[in-house]
């Protein structure tokens, strides 16, 4: 039996929706994860809440055969995901959370079909990782991230290894850097390597204060990816938003203080 276009784009995001609310949330993965990175937030959420679920084309169990070389380029490739994945399921109104890379995806989408959201939520976000003197100090030095980059060639599974800790943080479960560091590796170099160049050479600042839809920042305390600092330039820069700063160390907040999360999920949400 033929698909639809519908369907052929719920197939090929490998689009799961659970949960029993009225109020759909949109839960978008980060660099090299899946939607199973959300496997501990939502049992907190999906009573209250109608849950989308998804795969970037290029990660987890979407269809790669889909890959488009040319539109995964930038983010905005990953952004039409988005698009296409609410217009497939007629959400409007939908409150979108983003971990990393696509708290600034899901922004870029905001712009195009606005009717489809209602609110952002942004779990750890970085316009840009970039330093870049005297303006703005995004974390990362062009050339370390040139070398991480090309790392991937050279020792993927050493690239992996390196980059899984410094995402998860200290203190958390090594369970959790295994489980990161074995998603890294899964993904082919294919997919992941132009994903990484548009998420760590990106710089999406001039589009920020652009976003009109109502904003809740939440960041960690100790993230070496994206410091307290990025949190409080987005918040300056977005005219509707808060922020929440959670104690806490490494990158994955819905992973490593997912009660904390949710709880800040449903009071910006009601």
């Amino acid at each position: 039996m033929l698909m639809s276009a519908s369907q052929e784009i719920l197939h090929r995001n490998n689009v799961k929706v659970i949960g029993n609310g009225s109020t759909t949330l949109i839960l978008a993965h980060g660099f090299g994860c899946d939607q199973n990175m959300w496997r501990f937030l939502t049992p907190l959420l999906d009573a209250d809440f109608r849950i989308v679920l998804f795969d970037y084309v290029g990660c987890g169990k979407s269809d790669l055969s889909a890959y488009k070389k040319q539109r995964y380029q930038n983010l905005a490739g990953y952004a039409e995901d988005v698009e296409e994945i609410l217009s497939a399921l007629n959400v409007v109104d939908a409150i979108f959370v983003g971990h990393s890379v696509s708290s600034v995806i899901g922004m870029l989408a905001s712009y195009k079909i606005p009717e489809r959201f209602s609110k952002l939520v942004m779990i750890c976000p970085s316009p840009c990782f970039l330093n870049l003197p005297q303006d703005y100090f995004g974390g990362f030095e062009r050339e370390d991230l040139e070398e991480l980059i090309n790392l991937m060639d050279k020792n993927y599974i050493g690239w992996a290894n390196y980059l899984a800790p410094l995402v998860m943080g200290d203190n958390n479960s090594p369970e959790l850097t295994r489980e990161l560091t074995s998603s890294f590796c899964s993904t082919d170099p294919k997919f992941a390597k132009p994903f990484a160049k548009a998420t760590f050479f990106s710089d999406h600042r001039s589009a920020l204060d652009k976003l009109e839809h109502p904003t809740l920042i939440l960041q960690s305390s100790n993230d070496s990816l994206a410091s307290v600092d990025i949190g409080h330039y987005m918040q300056n820069k977005i005219r509707q938003s808060t922020m929440e700063i959670i104690q806490a160390y490494g990158h994955c907040l819905h992973m490593t203080r997912p009660s904390i999360v949710a709880d800040k999920i449903r009071t910006f949400c009601c």
